[in-house]
């Protein structure tokens, strides 16, 4: 299984195929931005209590589910005309898998957008905003750099978002001891914490699916599996060692 670089998939003899291929990344990317400004969107509508922003995000979702149903059918068509091989397969099939897990990114920002009008009807809660602010802050840079990684063939700037989802979820679980405390000091604000343990839980989804994005990323351009694997194993799968 060769390495592949961004100008690995100019190289057909059919220039038909070379177009689908670049649409295809391209597509992807676009999709990807979409996710990017939801997640991004969800969290300042939560932190500045901002309804109206948050109707957006949601409605941006149906995008998102355009968006996967039209490169899903790409990938589909790709393969039965193309039979594609060796990297283009391996192109074909991450993108296939990076859909799915941005689509499953918008839906985790729907949720964060849902819960940003429960809290404007309900009353903003005491605690929390700072730790949504600053995870959601740290997941959209997963997501921004996954993508970069992408466009770029990058398989060592997927590898520093794998590293990264380590630190997130470390930050997700000392926000959600402070909450915990916090509610049993004051059980007046349960009900509005719990809500921000719920939007803080979506943000740790996002980035989980960042850091797959990633992991498709290396496979792609690598030929190496890493996932199920530790951060310490995938990058010495990078580098060709054992």
């Amino acid at each position: 299984m060769g390495v592949i670089t961004k100008d690995s998939h100019k190289q057909h003899i059919s220039q038909q195929f070379n177009s689908e291929l670049s649409e295809l990344k391209n597509h992807l990317l676009v999709m990807g931005g979409v996710v990017e400004k939801q997640v991004a969107e969800a969290v300042d509508a939560l932190v500045k209590g901002d309804t109206a922003l948050a109707d957006l995000v949601l409605a941006r979702d149906e995008d998102v589910n355009r968006l996967e149903l039209m490169i899903d059918e790409e990938c589909t068509q790709v393969i039965a005309k193309r039979q594609p091989t060796a990297s283009d397969l391996r192109l074909v099939m991450s993108v296939a898998k990076m859909v799915s897990d941005l689509e499953r990114m918008g839906d985790e920002a729907s949720k964060v957008a849902k819960m940003a009008i429960v809290l404007s009807e309900e009353g903003e809660s005491p605690r929390g905003y700072v730790e949504v602010r600053h995870i959601g802050e740290h997941v959209s840079r997963m997501v921004r750099d996954s993508l970069d990684a992408f466009a770029r063939f990058d398989a060592n700037k997927a590898l520093s978002v794998m590293k990264e989802d380590k630190s997130v979820d470390n930050e997700y679980k000392t926000a959600t001891r402070s909450l915990v405390t916090f509610m049993m000091e004051d059980p007046r604000s349960i009900s509005q914490v719990l809500s921000v343990m719920w939007v803080l839980r979506a943000l740790e989804r996002i980035g989980d699916h960042a850091c797959n994005v990633a992991e498709h990323v290396i496979y792609m351009v690598k030929g190496k599996d890493v996932r199920h694997i530790s951060v310490e194993l995938a990058e010495k799968a990078i580098e060709g060692k054992r």
